[in-house]
């Protein structure tokens, strides 16, 4: 089993996102859950806000599945959990798995995870070539809860590629928010 990299609490993927070597690429994809309560679904899920969750209603396993359009290059997912708010409903072991559809889903990471609090980074790296995976759909499966909890919360969950380097030459990096405010063309 994979220890995933916690990050401090309150610690944000979008950091990474600010050293332009990752882009967050849910927005291209279609979500779907397996089951949620009313009001507590993928909208919530992919809100940015913290305080809001997605909220499972039905038998475990509970799925987060998220499908491209075409096949898309992943190199990582961070998914944010707050045991000291949810207690039973935080997720305990989860599985990530990858393929072309439904049928052909195959595991790739199973994480046991004690009391998170904070962002989990998940890399999806080929565990052979060290490279990202490239995939049509990621799902991700929660297994158990802690205190044995039947249903599930989580707060948040980002989908990360890596930033292609430029064909015409090398040019810096955009790392400020005043930078990245005119790095293209309109």
């Amino acid at each position: 089993m994979a220890t995933p990299s916690k990050t401090p609490p309150g610690a944000d993927p979008k950091q990474l996102e600010r050293t332009g070597t990752v882009r967050e690429i849910g927005s291209q994809a279609v979500w779907s859950l397996s089951s949620c309560k009313p009001g507590f679904g993928v909208d919530q899920l992919r809100d940015d806000n913290l305080e809001t969750y997605w909220q499972s209603d039905g038998s475990q396993p509970h799925l987060v599945n998220i499908q491209f359009r075409r096949r898309t290059t992943v190199k990582m997912l961070c998914i944010y959990a707050d045991y000291k708010s949810d207690e039973s409903y935080t997720p305990s072991k989860i599985s990530v798995r990858v393929g072309n559809n439904f049928h052909n889903l195959q595991e790739i990471r199973q994480l046991e995870m004690v009391e998170p609090s904070g962002w989990i980074h998940i890399s999806l790296l080929n565990q052979r070539t060290n490279e990202p995976i490239s995939t049509f759909m990621i799902q991700i499966a929660v297994l158990a809860n802690h205190q044995n909890g039947r249903d599930t919360h989580m707060r948040q969950i980002k989908v990360y590629t890596p930033v292609e380097e430029s064909s015409i030459g090398k040019f810096p990096r955009c790392t400020t928010v005043d930078f990245m405010m005119y790095r293209t063309i309109r």
